[in-house]
């Protein structure tokens, strides 16, 4: 009898803890992702990089309508957390295929609506499909160097995918640089160590066919910082 009561306890003991957090994420939620759930692991979200990594950003410049591209470093599996937990919109994010597929995270990549990209095979589907999203008003985010790329690593040449679909969308960049994680060039380790996050961000790019070199002439600048400033 006495192990029941206990169980009954630990049971209503749960519920109680799990209705307080899912309240706590419904009041942290301040994007609509078009569902319920999925809004509830926006709050969740964002409590996770605000309450537990710190998270600290300059201004954010993203208009609240219209379609536009964010580019930023990648140093950690956080990264794309943070950048989702700082913005007030949907977001579409471009993935690598052998992460999109990764066991258990499948799901969340799928309501997320991240783009899959096959980078060793037909890579202009992913391009295509980014493109009609950016012309539709939404928000694609892009790590241009394409896998994680620390400071400490040799220099690496952005891939030019962002600049190419702003200036064939007309939409603008918006550069962010990410610094501060505990568990830099880690994926999940990088989730659950607790950092001091930061991300800067800077002056908005308008990308034409004319000067694609120069746009990725100056991103490159942006997301190669060796240091806050």
């Amino acid at each position: 009898m006495e192990i029941y009561l206990f169980l009954f306890f630990l049971v209503l003991i749960l519920w109680f803890l799990l209705h307080k957090l899912r309240l706590a994420c419904e009041q942290a939620n301040q994007t609509d992702w078009g569902g319920k759930w999925v809004n509830r692991l926006d709050g969740l979200n964002r409590l996770l990089c605000y309450k537990y990594h710190r998270l600290n950003h300059e201004p954010i410049q993203l208009p609240e309508t219209g379609g536009a591209i964010i580019v930023a470093n990648h140093i950690s599996g956080l990264d794309p957390l943070l950048i989702g937990a700082c913005v007030k919109r949907p977001l579409r994010f471009m993935v690598a295929r052998e992460e999109y597929e990764r066991f258990g995270l499948r799901w969340f990549f799928r309501i997320t609506q991240c783009i899959p990209v096959d980078r060793d095979s037909r890579p202009e589907i992913a391009f295509r499909e980014a493109l009609n999203h950016l012309k539709a008003g939404e928000v694609i985010v892009i790590f241009p160097h394409g896998k994680l790329h620390l400071p400490t690593d040799p220099p690496r040449k952005p891939k030019a995918g962002a600049v190419r679909l702003s200036a064939l969308a007309g939409v603008p960049v918006f550069p962010f640089h990410i610094s501060g994680i505990a568990g830099m060039g880690h994926v999940l380790p990088a989730v659950y160590k607790r950092s001091h996050a930061f991300i800067q961000t800077f002056p908005v790019m308008h990308c034409d066919s004319s000067d694609i070199d120069r746009c990725l002439e100056k991103l490159a600048e942006i997301i190669d910082r060796k240091v806050r400033p």
